[in-house]
């Protein structure tokens, strides 16, 4: 066979990658320019999203990053899985933009759903809670599977899912409260993850965050869903279809 007629290798898509690591890797390494030298400054930090995927963390003001950003809000934060074998083995993300203080109620209850722990300190007053925009971001695949995005690539687009927000508090309760059995499905059954006392940390128009203690697990919907009845009915349908693969 001729190169020209030899098939071609299926073009890399890195944003359905990318969306799962942001949604699902709960720690990641902050970079911030320090404020006294101008050079880099890496740390540790945990990590939440908004509903349009935009990373949140909560900073204490006796920190250097923190400090560092008050000075200049420019930043990145790479988040990487993790795994048995070689590290760099594993995909990875690094999503670049400006990390700037955020008073919204929204992003102080998404990021304690998602690390219920940090609740001890939340409410010290040294402690606020940040929001990244994100400009930018590289995914790190595997052996060539790599790639560029820009933010409409790799944020989940909010367009006309204003109801939706406005319900995601409630619906993330009642599914906690009432539905806890369906929970254990969409993340045993359909999001391939182990056993566990899962629960609904975050809703948003592409899927359902989801958490057991340290494990994190994200249920995609079928179909982009923007309206409170809309969710109800497509999670009712998946429910069904994962106990269909009992």
């Amino acid at each position: 066979m001729s190169e020209e007629n030899a098939p071609k290798a299926a073009e890399f898509d890195p944003a359905p990658l990318a969306r799962q690591l942001l949604r699902t890797v709960r720690s990641g390494a902050l970079a911030t320019i320090d404020r006294e030298t101008g050079g880099p400054f890496a740390t540790l930090v945990t990590v939440a999203t908004d509903v349009d995927g935009s990373p949140l963390l909560l900073v204490s003001g006796l920190s250097a990053h923190a400090t560092n950003l008050d000075a200049d809000p420019r930043a990145s934060i790479l988040l990487a899985a993790t795994g048995r074998g070689d590290p760099l083995a594993h995909p990875r993300l690094t999503v670049t933009g400006r990390v700037e203080r955020s008073a919204d109620p929204r992003v102080r209850r998404r990021f304690l759903a998602r690390n219920p722990k940090s609740e001890l300190y939340a409410d010290f007053p040294d402690f606020s809670f940040r929001r990244m925009t994100v400009e930018g971001a590289h995914l790190n695949g595997g052996f060539a599977k790599a790639g560029r995005l820009g933010p409409a690539e790799l944020l989940t687009d909010m367009t006309g899912a204003e109801a939706l927000v406005q319900a995601e508090e409630g619906a993330v309760a009642h599914m906690n409260a009432d539905h806890a059995d369906a929970i254990a499905l969409y993340a045993t059954r359909l999001a391939g993850a182990p056993d566990g006392r899962w629960r609904c940390t975050g809703i948003d128009p592409e899927g359902m965050d989801l958490a057991a203690g340290d494990l994190t697990a994200r249920l995609t919907y079928p179909e982009r869903v923007v309206e409170p009845g809309a969710l109800r009915r497509v999670l009712v349908a998946l429910a069904g279809e994962a106990r269909a693969l009992a």
